[in-house]
């Protein structure tokens, strides 16, 4: 792929998983609480902090979509921050079967994210 188009297509993406992640994942939690939401049962604290680091961290890939080569380690630390933290989740999927439906919603939409951005980035030594 030219690297014309591989930033042209980060920049897609950019867009795409800054709208998710700014409106998308409260949406999500109401449609399907089973595979995004961890505690469904009355009032999460832990949502609402999950939901204000998401959306701001979506504001800032909106902006990162203007020219990602100036903000690769904002999209770096997309990639790596979500292998984590689906990584963390889908061991506790896996621990505590409660939580199983995480592993085909917010667990595989974190790795599907960071796999397509990781693919997309190009390297500093290539971006120079």
């Amino acid at each position: 792929m030219a690297e014309s188009d591989r930033i042209k297509y980060l920049r897609i993406v950019l867009v795409l998983v800054g709208l998710t992640f700014t409106f998308g994942i409260w949406p999500l939690g109401i449609v399907w609480p089973s595979g995004w939401v961890w505690h469904e049962t009355g009032r999460s604290e832990y949502l609402e902090m999950i939901l204000g680091i998401y959306a701001t961290l979506g504001v800032f890939l909106l902006l990162a979509a203007r020219n990602p080569l100036a903000n690769l380690s904002l999209i770096w630390f997309t990639v790596w921050s979500s292998i984590v933290h689906g990584g963390i989740m889908g061991l506790q999927s896996v621990a505590d079967t409660r939580h199983i439906g995480h592993l085909v919603g917010d667990v595989a939409a974190l790795i599907a994210v960071a796999a397509i951005l990781a693919v997309l980035t190009p390297r500093r030594a290539a971006a120079s």
